[in-house]
């Protein structure tokens, strides 16, 4: 007679549930906090190495003016009304752009991704164009338009116009079959699928085009402004460092970083606004 021994019995795993799931909002929040304060802090962090190393000679502050120098020099010039005019100049000749290319980059993707044969006849030609460095168009413009805002803002249209295209046309084409099925089956015409189907559910990646092309239209017309322009702030950027007024330069570049960043906010706020069943976009990461 055998016996066998009885294998022991598993002990149950048991998981302490922890800070995220006892209190997300909590959690959440300090994650945010966490987030926040590392993103000023590297910044601060930097720009205290770079006062440091200008006041104690590490740097040659002629070419690399200390950030305290540049703070107040860009005081003054605002203080005094010379600095406004080129801002002006740069944030309407990026506005108007801006707007032509959206919506005709829209319009035109919205057209060849509902459209295979429109499609067809356009996307090898838009494709070659898409390639061709945009600021190699303004001699075109310039030809077309001749000397003023014209070009300039032709130049902006066209780089937002690619990235608007491109991002509203795939996005139209993934809309999911099913989405389109549904729509068919409880008889929505043409504008009702367009309404209720391919708008909602394509928009949000849109907006995601629209807000990288707001960016790369200040990056656009700043180097459109240091060659075919006689204001704004790729002018001022330029023409500061031909005659060696390098503080009056970095005042220039802090200029375009803030619009660009206020440019892309606003986009993005416009879009949380006219998608408010789309997943937020921090811009950074999602947590």
């Amino acid at each position: 007679m055998t016996t066998t021994a009885k294998a022991p019995e598993a002990e149950p795993l048991v998981r302490e549930p922890g800070p995220q799931e006892l209190d997300p909002a909590r959690t959440h929040r300090r994650r945010r906090a966490l987030e926040l304060s590392l993103a000023l802090a590297v910044p601060v962090a930097l720009l205290l190495l770079w006062q440091l190393a200008a006041v104690q000679g590490w740097i040659d502050d002629r070419v690399y003016p200390a950030p305290q120098t540049i703070l107040e020099d860009g005081i003054e010039r605002a203080a005094a009304g010379e600095l406004w005019p080129d801002v002006w100049a740069t944030l309407k000749r990026v506005l108007a752009g801006y707007a032509i290319g959206t919506v005709s980059g829209y319009a035109l993707g919205l057209l060849m991704g509902s459209l295979s044969l429109v499609r067809a006849a356009l996307e090898p030609l838009l494709d070659a164009l898409y390639v061709v460095p945009k600021l190699a168009l303004l001699p075109i413009f310039l030809n077309m338009f001749g000397l003023g805002e014209g070009p300039q803002i032709a130049l902006v249209a066209a780089t937002v116009f690619f990235f608007v295209w491109i991002s509203t046309m795939a996005a139209v084409l993934a809309v999911p079959a099913g989405h389109r099925d549904a729509g068919q089956v409880f008889g929505a015409s043409p504008w009702q699928m367009f309404r209720h189907v391919l708008l909602p559910a394509s928009l949000p990646a849109v907006l995601v085009g629209a807000r990288i092309a707001a960016g790369v239209a200040v990056l656009v017309i700043v180097a459109s402004e240091s060659i075919a322009a006689d204001d704004g702030l790729g002018h001022l950027i330029f023409d500061s460092r031909a005659l060696f007024q390098n503080d009056v330069m970095f005042v220039g570049i802090v200029c375009v970083a803030v619009l660009g960043v206020l440019f892309s906010e606003l986009v993005r706020l416009v879009g949380r606004l006219l998608t408010p069943w789309a997943p937020r976009d921090h811009g950074r990461g999602q947590s």
